[in-house]
C-alpha cells in the first residue's frame, strides 16, 4: 500500500509522456512527474520517493525532501495567510495548510512555528497543526531513565524549556542545567534524567552515570587532552561557561568525569590545570 505523507520504496513499471509510473508489489501505482524522474533508469528499478496529494486530490510522488513527515513535528515558517488558514513551507512546491481550527493562536506570515503533520482520514489530505499538546502524551511512556532520546525544543517556561521527546512525549530541561544556548525548534540529543510519579519527564542534555568506565565525558576529556599535548589549563574551579565552551558539558559533569579519571590514575589534577599521567 502506498502511504501518503511518508517515503515509499516503489518499482518503475512504465514510462509515459508525463513521467514514470511506480508500483507496489500489489500493483498499486503512482506518478513520478518528469521533473522528478532520474536521468537513467530501467524497468523494475526501485526508487525511494515521498508521496502526497496534488491539487486535484491525486497521489503524486516526488524526490524532493520534505521538512516534515506524517506524524512528526517540525519548526516551519509561515509563507502566507488566507481565508482558510496559514500555509507553511515544508520543502515541496505545494505548501502545507494549517487550518484556523488547528492554530493555537492566529499564525502570522513570516513567523516560525512548531507544527505536527497529520492526515484527514476522510480526504487523505495532509495538514499541519499548531495545537501540539493533543499529539503528545505521557500517560504511557516508551522511555526509561538514563535512556538517550531525540529532543525538539518546544518553548521556554519560567523554570526551563519544554521539549518534545522522541516525537511522542513532553519533557522539561531545567534552566540551571542548561550550559548552552537553546532556541525554539532546535533538534538535539538528550537523556531521561528522572521519571516522576505523574510520568513527567526530567531531561538532561548531558549523559547520566559519569563514573562508569566507559563514560563518554571521560573519553572526551582524554581525547581533548591528547590533542593538547596532555595538558589543559582548566580545572573544577573554572567557570561553567569556560568548561562548556571546551567540553560541551556542565561543570557538575566535568567534575565527576575528571574525578573518575583521577581515581583511575589517568590524569593528575594541578592547581593550574589537568595533565595526562
Amino acid at each position: 500500500m502506498i502511504e501518503i505523507g511518508k517515503y515509499n520504496t516503489l518499482k518503475i513499471k512504465r514510462t509515459t509522456r508525463v513521467g514514470l509510473f511506480l508500483e507496489t508489489d500489489e500493483g498499486e501505482d503512482v506518478l513520478l512527474p518528469n521533473k522528478y524522474s532520474p536521468l537513467r533508469y530501467e524497468t523494475d528499478d526501485e526508487l525511494k520517493v515521498f508521496v502526497y496529494l496534488d491539487n486535484e486530490g491525486r497521489k503524486i510522488a516526488t524526490n524532493l525532501v520534505p521538512k516534515i513527515l506524517l506524524d512528526e513535528f517540525a519548526f516551519l515558517q509561515v509563507t502566507s495567510v488566507s481565508n482558510v488558514g496559514a500555509f507553511v513551507d515544508w520543502g515541496l512546491a505545494k505548501e502545507l495548510l494549517v487550518p484556523f481550527r488547528e492554530q493555537k493562536m492566529r499564525m502570522e506570515e513570516n513567523r516560525w512555528y512548531i507544527v505536527y503533520m497529520s492526515i484527514d482520514k476522510k480526504t487523505d489530505r495532509l495538514y499541519a497543526s499548531n495545537r501540539l499538546e493533543k499529539f503528545l502524551q505521557n500517560e504511557v511512556l516508551s522511555v526509561r531513565e538514563n535512556e538517550e532520546v531525540d529532543l525538539l525544543v518546544m518553548h521556554k517556561t519560567d523554570i526551563g524549556y519544554n521539549v518534545i521527546v522522541n516525537n511522542v512525549h513532553i519533557g522539561l530541561v531545567f534552566e540551571n542545567e542548561i550550559f548552552r544556548e537553546l532556541n525554539i525548534g532546535d533538534k538535539l540529543k538528550g537523556y531521561v534524567k528522572k521519571i516522576r510519579e505523574d510520568n513527567k519527564l526530567d531531561i538532561s542534555l548531558q549523559a547520566i552515570g559519569y563514573e562508569k568506565s566507559n563514560d563518554p565525558n571521560s573519553e572526551l576529556i582524554l581525547k581533548i587532552l591528547l590533542e593538547n599535548d596532555g595538558e589543559l589549563s582548566i580545572t573544577d574551579k573554572s567557570s561553567p561557561e569556560e568548561i562548556y565552551s571546551k567540553f560541551s558539558m556542565s561543570k557538575k559533569a566535568f567534575k565527576k568525569a575528571i574525578g573518575a579519571l583521577y581515581k583511575q590514575r589517568k590524569i593528575e589534577i594541578q592547581s593550574e590545570g589537568i595533565n595526562l599521567v
